[in-house]
């Protein structure tokens, strides 16, 4: 009895050990050939394996979308990283240093009055369709430009204020909006550069205006149509606005694209242009409206005070008289429309 004890407990020691050694030459092979990637004396390991998983290394997927196969997308969180760090605070800074710039130049250089007040006598400055697709443009920029702020920075400066349900709701309208009125901008955009273009070419005696002084001098450099301070502001809308609305077209109709990585740096693009365009938008605007008197008549009703064009344009304004005869006597002081010329 006990020699049969014996052996059976020899025969399952002697199994316990062939196994064993089945098993160890098992692993021994998959460790030789990389297929265990937990194990140093691996082809790869733990490290190795998932910094490549973290580096947006590609694995192997049998549906036709290939980019399935990327567990982490890497470049992701670098895009994360620099919307919600370099580009807000930067462009946060450029911003507040244009308000800056203004608040300063108005207390220094005060606003830009017409020497003597206006003579009565008006110039034809913008027809009406240069005064239409101006406005719109405008509309549309101001609109484009508000909303996209709040969706830069709207969740540390408003969701605080609102809390995160109302900002919540603030956010997706604004986005929406975006996503509509972007396409209107970029046609209305195009239209608007081609109408402005002719004048806005460098012509012989720009320079003149900005060595002078510019918008600085206590008098007046004389230009053209647009002085160089005016056609820098539009080579500016031409070259970022044209960035903000490929970029944005791309965000809008993201199958244009192949790979998430350029939709992430027409992000980039178009916010920071963006951002840039807004802050110079801030002085145009202030000089085009509060800035300087008689600016804004040529945009409202077509047409600015004889001084005024003398002042601010005078080469323009020479040409005009002279050549065209382009005065309107009585004007009067706010220049009511009905006074316009024929267009």
């Amino acid at each position: 009895m006990k020699r049969i004890v014996f052996h059976r407990l020899f025969g399952v020691l002697c199994l316990t050990i062939m196994l064993g050694m089945g098993v160890m030459s098992g692993v021994a092979y998959a460790q030789q050939s990389g297929a265990v990637p937990g194990n140093t004396t691996g082809s790869v390991n733990d490290s190795e394996f998932w910094r490549s998983i973290r580096q947006g290394g590609q694995g192997l997927v049998s549906i036709p979308n290939k980019t399935a196969g990327i567990m982490i997308q890497s470049e992701g969180e670098e895009w994360r990283s620099l919307r919600n760090g370099p580009l807000s605070t930067y462009g946060g800074y450029l911003l507040a240093l244009s308000l800056g710039a203004i608040v300063v130049f108005f207390l220094v250089r005060g606003r830009i009055k017409i020497t003597g007040g206006r003579t009565g006598r008006a110039v034809p400055r913008f027809s009406q369709p240069e005064r239409w697709i101006h406005w719109f443009v405008a509309s549309l920029f101001i609109l484009l430009g508000l909303s996209g702020l709040l969706l830069m920075f709207g969740r540390y400066v408003i969701q605080p204020i609102i809390g995160k349900s109302a900002w919540s709701a603030v956010a997706s309208a604004s986005l929406q909006g975006h996503n509509l009125l972007g396409p209107m901008f970029v046609v209305a955009l195009l239209i608007m550069l081609g109408v402005y273009m002719k004048d806005n070419i460098w012509q012989k005696g720009d320079l003149t205006w900005a060595l002078k002084g510019g918008f600085l001098s206590k008098g007046h450099p004389p230009s053209w149509k647009y002085n160089l301070g005016e056609k820098s502001w539009y080579w500016l809308l031409f070259f970022a606005g044209l960035a903000i609305s490929t970029s944005g077209l791309l965000l809008d109709f993201p199958w244009l694209v192949e790979r998430v990585q350029q939709l992430q740096l027409a992000h980039l693009v178009h916010a920071g242009a963006a951002v840039v365009l807004i802050a110079a938008s801030l002085g145009h605007i202030y000089l085009g409206t509060i800035g300087v008197e008689g600016a804004l008549d040529g945009m409202t009703y077509g047409y600015v005070d004889e001084k005024w064009a003398e002042e601010h344009h005078g080469w323009w304004a020479e040409e005009a008289m002279k050549t065209r005869g382009d005065v309107i006597e009585g004007a009067g002081e706010t220049m009511p429309p009905e006074k316009a010329p024929a267009e």
